[in-house]
């Protein structure tokens, strides 16, 4: 199956409906297997199952979330959630998050609010599989240390 770079659907309606506090909230992100068996994008709901409408979930320690040594299921959380202005444009930025001393392989990543039913906010493609061996496993995000308009996790116009 795939997995396609999108805010989900359903984040952009809980936010809306003031469900998540992005620099308040505890916020993780977990790697999606190689070769995932189902489609992860846009319409993803959560992470676990816990609340999942009629979107898809990644679902914790099976199904395509990746396993490998060192890794643990639910992820790492987010560090230093940046809120701000760019140009008119809402941005929302993390530090790069790194996992430390991994074997794993990975085709992408979903960002999920551990704090809120672990809801689903975005879901995102590396390009290729990415693999570690005895070694970090590091997510960059975009924006590095001036995220703006057109380069930050979440953008929002």
């Amino acid at each position: 199956m795939a997995i396609t770079t999108a805010m989900c659907n359903s984040f952009k309606q809980e936010l809306l409906g003031g469900v998540h506090d992005l620099d308040t909230d505890s916020l993780r992100v977990v790697l999606i297997k190689a070769s995932p068996t189902e489609n992860y994008g846009a319409n993803t709901t959560t992470y676990d199952g816990s609340s999942a409408g009629n979107g898809t979930s990644l679902t914790q320690g099976t199904n395509d979330e990746a396993v490998g040594t060192n890794y643990t299921a639910t992820g790492q959380v987010l560090d230093s959630a940046t809120i701000s202005l760019s140009n008119g444009v809402a941005i929302v930025d993390f530090a790069d998050e790194i996992f430390a001393n991994l074997t794993i392989a990975a085709d992408g990543a979903l960002i999920y609010n551990d704090s809120k039913d672990n809801r689903a906010i975005a879901v995102f493609n590396f390009g290729a599989t990415v693999t570690s061996t005895s070694g970090n496993f590091t997510v960059v995000f975009p924006g590095g240390s001036s995220p703006n308009n057109t380069n930050a996790v979440i953008r929002i116009s």
